[in-house]
Parts: C-alpha cells; sequence; structure tokens
C-alpha cells in the first residue's frame, strides 16, 4: 500500500504538474474519478459534479493516459474500476481531503465559508423546517451556494456526495458522526369525513380490530411496516394494513385530509390542519412513539466551517418551531 501511495504522490509531484492550469486540470481530474469510482457511473458521477458526461469521460481518459495504466473497464452496460484503479482510489481520497482539511482551516481563519453546500432532508422537514432557513443564511454568508436534495427514502452521503442530512428515526451507519436536534412528538389524525364514516378509534388496538385504513410512507429499502404506539405496559408495535402507499409524507396528508384514512406524521407537519379541525386527533390513549430528529455528517480532522455554522444555524431555529407546534398533554378531542 506504501508504495502505491508513493506512486500516486509521484504523479502529483511530476513537473508538468506544477504550473498552475494543469495543477488544477489534474486536480479536478482526479475529484472526477473519485465520484465515479464511488457512484459506479460516469453519468451518474456528471450529473452529481454538474458538467456533462463527455467532459467526465474526457476527464477520465486524460487520467489514464498521464499514469499510463486503465481505471476502469469499460463496456456499453457497465463500468467497474480495474486493480489500479482500486488503489489509485484510495491515494486520490488522502489527496482530495488533505485539500478540504487545508482549506478548512484557511476558512476558519478568515472566517469567509464558501463553495457549495450539499444538504439532504425528508419531504416533510426540508419543506417546513430546512428550506425556510436557507435564504437568511446564504444572505449572512453571501460565498456559500447552497444544494437542497429532499426525499422521504434514505440517503448515502458518500456516494451521494453530501456533506449534511438531517432525518428522522435512528441512524443506520455507524462511521457517521450524529448530532441529536429534539425528540419529536408524532400524531395518529384523520379528517372528521373519515371518523363519520368509520368510526373514532381510541387506541391502536381499536386501529388493528376494526381494520382502519392506515396510509403508510413506503419507499425501496424501508424496513418499518408497524406503527410504534406508547400503551399503559409499554412501547408496542401495530401493523398499520392499508391499500394506500406512497414515498412522498406530503401525499399521505393529502389522503387523509381527503377522508381516505390514518396517518402517523409529525406534530410539526400536520399541526395547521390539527388547529383548523381538517385533521382530528385519533388513538389518543395509545399515541405514537415520539422520533428523533438528528442530522448526520462524515468524520473528518477539519470539518468544513460552513457545514458547521448551517447546522448551528438551523438547529437552533427548528428546535423552537418544534416546540412551538407541540401538542398539549390534554388534547381537545
Amino acid at each position: 500500500m506504501l508504495g502505491e501511495i508513493k506512486l500516486f504522490w509521484y504523479h502529483l509531484k511530476t513537473p508538468s504538474s506544477i504550473k498552475k492550469n494543469k495543477t488544477m486540470s489534474y486536480f479536478e481530474n482526479i475529484r472526477t474519478f473519485v465520484r465515479v469510482y464511488e457512484l459506479g457511473s460516469m453519468s451518474a458521477a456528471a450529473r452529481d459534479l454538474r458538467i456533462s458526461p463527455a467532459v467526465t469521460s474526457s476527464r477520465i481518459s486524460q487520467l489514464e493516459e498521464r499514469l499510463g495504466v486503465r481505471l476502469f473497464q469499460r463496456t456499453t452496460r457497465s463500468l467497474s474500476a480495474t486493480e489500479q484503479g482500486k488503489a489509485f482510489y484510495t491515494g486520490a481520497c488522502q489527496v482530495l481531503e488533505s485539500v478540504e482539511s487545508a482549506e478548512a482551516q484557511v476558512v476558519d481563519i478568515t472566517d469567509q465559508p464558501r463553495g457549495a453546500l450539499y444538504v439532504a432532508a425528508p419531504l416533510g422537514v426540508g419543506r417546513r423546517l430546512i428550506a425556510p432557513q436557507v435564504p437568511a443564511f446564504l444572505a449572512q454568508y453571501p460565498e456559500v451556494n447552497m444544494r437542497l436534495r429532499l426525499t422521504d427514502r434514505k440517503v448515502d452521503l458518500t456516494t451521494e456526495g453530501l456533506d449534511l442530512a438531517f432525518f428522522l428515526g435512528q441512524p443506520e451507519d455507524s462511521n457517521l458522526r450524529i448530532k441529536k436536534i429534539a425528540d419529536v412528538q408524532r400524531v395518529l389524525c384523520a379528517s372528521p369525513d373519515y371518523i363519520m364514516a368509520h368510526g373514532h378509534p381510541r387506541s391502536g388496538h381499536d386501529i388493528v380490530k376494526d381494520k382502519h385504513e392506515c396510509l403508510n410512507l413506503r419507499f425501496p429499502g424501508a424496513t418499518e411496516f408497524q406503527w410504534p404506539l406508547m400503551t399503559p405496559s409499554g412501547t408496542k408495535r401495530f401493523r398499520a394494513a392499508g391499500r394506500f402507499e406512497c414515498d412522498d409524507g406530503d401525499i399521505l396528508v393529502d389522503w387523509a385530509l381527503a377522508g381516505h384514512g390514518i396517518t402517523l406524521k409529525p406534530v410539526f407537519e400536520v399541526a395547521s390542519h390539527l388547529k383548523s379541525g381538517a385533521l382530528v386527533v385519533v388513538g389518543e390513549e395509545t399515541p405514537p412513539e415520539p422520533i428523533q430528529m438528528a442530522c448526520l455528517f462524515t468524520h473528518r480532522r477539519h470539518q468544513d466551517p460552513k457545514t458547521r455554522l448551517f447546522m448551528e444555524f438551523v438547529i437552533e431555529r427548528i428546535s423552537s418551531a418544534i416546540q412551538e407546534t407541540a401538542l398539549p398533554d390534554q388534547l381537545p378531542r
């Protein structure tokens, strides 16, 4: 491995890389190679880097010509790293991390964060809590560009090139750092029309026994198919059966408003509907277990200041927003 890293640095320090334009070109080629390697696709890397597939392919070809080896085996249907490509990837990541660390230290001194910040969040969290904070943050830090991605599916920080990901629940990847924001109150709710037509279930047992229509969040890789509800004997999981499923949580709210069933949602996502009476709390004898809201970021010796600053900026504001929408212990029914 030491020999591979030395070979990598030998190529990085060759005379032709001393000239500024060629050094920058070589650095961008390395960055492009890393994204192609991690995403397993030229086109995916091109989209991620916001360049054309032709430029992506050209950068890889330039890198291979410079190193005198083939980094990827290509066919019309697949792309895979060669042994040389796998070895080069290790050194390439070290170089990128070193440059990012150096840049972070400079920004810490100058207090002028800059560059693109890639952030992911669930749809409801992103629309109601994260996105409203972005304009004020960018106004405070004019050299930062925001790239906000909203999705209810689970994201991978490494393969998707993310700096920070907000989420609800428990993370599966223990290699990432986590900062807890709050325990978020959740609620079971349905429209008055649904309750009039199907009755008002007072507990999870009623929901199962009377075969109520449950509106479920489903996406590829989803693992939770039961609702965790708090009972006098502790938290129990109840099977949430129903014909309505979607990978967009806001659609579930729309269906609930239209009288199609019962949905389980964080209170902050449906607070306005509960206040107006468009939705009514059900299952109040066995309320849902609160869910953790937190953010994930990667382990780095020197964290990018803009990541830290945005995290602190948002957490301070959304924590109060969550508290403001919390329901009292004794809910009006």
